[in-house]
């Protein structure tokens, strides 16, 4: 119970623009929090994430690569996010290996109107190196219809896409059999947003429960998951019951599991976000290490 109150408090502190702006307006208050931050964020440059993405690389490891941000609210603000994320995906050529560049529907302008983010997105399409993928990234309940009908279109007009589905919202099941019937390949997170119950699953063994369902009927479905859990035992269950199953894990949490993962022959990414925007996204983190 007291980690739970813990963990919301901390989510209610991650998502507040007045603390954020706080401590964003003292320098040092912002440097000792980046220097918390900095284990899960690749860079707060591009050129800092690259250097990231290639050790990685180096370690045996794929990565996704992410621009951090969320609900672009202008055309303004959307034009800088695509310049940005279209030299981030043009960059991913000459970093060799298995990277993927990971996209927030929000943040390329999903608020804005389906027909908007799909304009943006299918831009970053023509950028991606031969091999590569876009994963689309998992967001609030309200937002996740719109991204799956977002994901299935790019998918029916031949866009290399990667579904994100929420083990913890009820409606996933549903989900996963849609994106399956499109030929989406899912990975499988427990969730990241706090929400209503009559929408999601409590934290803890009911979305456990949830998400080995959930990977088991994707796996039936002809489409090893990519399973997004640093759970040890869950992951290690679930690796022998499903034959091709990948792993993915965050940025600078338990880095020596992936790598000893990827030394057995498991497909392993890191999730590798960078930018300017790391306050809210290392808030999270901390807030979601009350609930492991």
């Amino acid at each position: 119970m007291i980690a739970s109150l813990a963990r919301r408090a901390l989510y209610a502190l991650a998502t507040s623009t007045e603390l954020e702006s706080v401590v964003r307006a003292v320098p040092p208050v912002q440097d000792l929090a980046l220097s918390q931050a900095r284990r899960y964020v690749a860079g707060t440059t591009l050129d800092e994430a690259l250097v990231t993405v290639r050790r990685l690389v180096g370690d045996g490891l794929a990565v996704s690569l992410d621009l951090f941000g969320e609900g672009a609210a202008d055309e303004e603000a959307l034009a800088a996010t695509v310049d940005g994320y279209r030299e981030a995906a043009a960059a991913l050529a000459d970093v060799g290996g298995d990277v993927y560049l990971e996209i927030v529907p929000s943040h390329l302008g999903l608020d804005l109107g389906l027909d908007v983010c799909r304009r943006h997105v299918e831009q970053l399409v023509e950028f991606l190196p031969a091999g590569s993928r876009l994963e689309i990234s998992a967001e609030e309940a309200e937002r996740t219809p719109h991204i799956m009908d977002l994901t299935i279109a790019l998918a029916e007009a031949g866009a290399p896409v990667l579904a994100t589905v929420q083990a913890n919202l009820r409606r996933s099941p549903g989900d996963v059999d849609r994106l399956l019937a499109a030929g989406v390949p899912v990975r499988l997170v427990k969730g990241a947003y706090l929400e209503a119950a009559d929408i999601a699953h409590r934290w803890g063994d009911e979305t456990g429960v949830a998400f080995v369902r959930l990977a088991h009927r994707i796996h039936a479905g002809g489409t090893p998951p990519l399973l997004a859990t640093h759970d040890r035992v869950l992951l290690e269950a679930l690796l022998e019951a499903l034959p091709g199953a990948g792993v993915e894990m965050l940025l600078g949490v338990r880095e020596d599991d992936a790598r000893e993962l990827a030394g057995r022959g498991v497909p392993v990414r890191v999730y590798a976000p960078y930018g300017d925007s790391w306050f809210r996204y290392w808030m999270r983190r901390v807030a979601e290490a009350q609930g492991a």
